[in-house]
């Protein structure tokens, strides 16, 4: 089969490449193997292509595949297996190995696709849904039950938008953070509900204080992290909180810069990659929500553009433009 695969961390530029691989081993019990039809292309994917800024550069004993969310069809199924059947659309995270053209996966990973939902949407239909509930619930606790501004930072990519759409109807006091004066003003038409300002501005900040009533930000959700860091606490009220779920930008902030102690700020890093340690019926309710999340709201499940898993350079070119809106998928297999 077709694969995207890397022996080493590094740029995805430089280390990524096609190849043929090995197709993955038969379905066991409680397995199903799935012919991939289209998968997204998310941050998180290419820091893991990346690594570590320190870590090792060593060439890897077995090529890796990346990717852990996708949607396709399911050839075969393993003993056990009942609700699932072959030739079924279906969803599946976390699922390493999803660049490629086929996966092995436990049936307890994948999900069917409800009927009204294509499979563009159905591709992105689990991963940001599932952080959008991680960063409800570390917001929730964050606020103590109070009602608090939150500040989110890379507020027009696919997750920021999510987080407007349930603040306006949770009546969550949001301040989005977009980087360009062009990304701000189609953010605003989008939720004109929303106070939204961009970092280009050289009284950004002061707006912000604005924003939140002069009281500082009760919570920052950040997506950028590096450089950013600094100025995102200064704009926390004394006792706030900072959550960290991704690391767009570039520099790096010393936590001993951030006066934590004085201004008695907390630090709180979440990933969608913990999801798995909610209990089954936790998750199977997160599932439900995202499905139905997929069904009543897609125009929330945007597309940027669509690249064969052979273009995956121009993909990951694309990933990496700003301005970017929506989400980048790989396609394929070829027919």
């Amino acid at each position: 089969m077709r694969a995207i695969t890397h022996d080493r961390y590094g740029d995805p530029g430089r280390v990524l490449s096609l190849s043929e691989q090995p197709a993955p081993a038969a379905p066991g019990a409680g397995q199903v193997r799935v012919r991939v039809l289209s998968r997204p292309i998310h941050p998180g994917d290419l820091a893991g292509v990346e690594g570590l800024p320190d870590g090792p550069r060593q060439r890897f004993a077995t090529p890796r595949i990346p990717g852990v969310e996708g949607m396709g069809v399911i050839e075969t199924v393993g003993k056990g297996v009942r609700d699932l059947r072959p030739g079924q659309r279906v969803a599946f995270f976390p699922v390493q190995g999803a660049w490629g053209e086929a996966v092995t996966a436990p049936a307890g990973l994948v999900v069917p696709v409800p009927e009204a939902v294509s499979d563009e949407t159905a591709a992105l239909m689990l991963v940001n849904p599932l952080t959008l509930l991680i960063l409800l619930r570390a917001v929730e606790d964050a606020r103590h039950g109070q009602s608090g501004a939150v500040v989110q930072t890379a507020a027009g990519s696919s997750v920021g938008k999510l987080v407007s759409a349930v603040a306006l109807r949770q009546g969550i006091p949001l301040v989005n953070l977009v980087r360009g004066t062009t990304g701000a003003r189609s953010l605003r038409q989008r939720f004109p509900g929303l106070a939204t300002i961009s970092t280009a501005d050289a009284d950004w900040r002061a707006q912000v204080r604005d924003a939140t009533g002069g009281r500082g930000a009760q919570v920052v959700l950040d997506a950028v992290g590096g450089s950013l860091t600094g100025e995102l606490a200064g704009l926390l009220a004394d006792g706030g909180t900072l959550i960290a779920y991704g690391q767009l930008g570039s520099g790096s902030t010393p936590l001993e810069s951030l006066a934590l102690t004085s201004r008695v700020l907390t630090v709180r890093g979440v990933s969608v990659l913990r999801w798995m340690s909610r209990t089954p019926e936790e998750r199977a309710e997160d599932i439900a929500f995202a499905a139905r999340l997929a069904v009543s709201a897609p125009e929330l499940f945007e597309v940027a553009a669509r690249y064969d898993l052979a273009d995956f350079a121009d993909a990951v070119g694309h990933v990496r433009r700003p301005g970017k809106n929506g989400t980048v998928l790989l396609t394929g297999p070829a027919s």
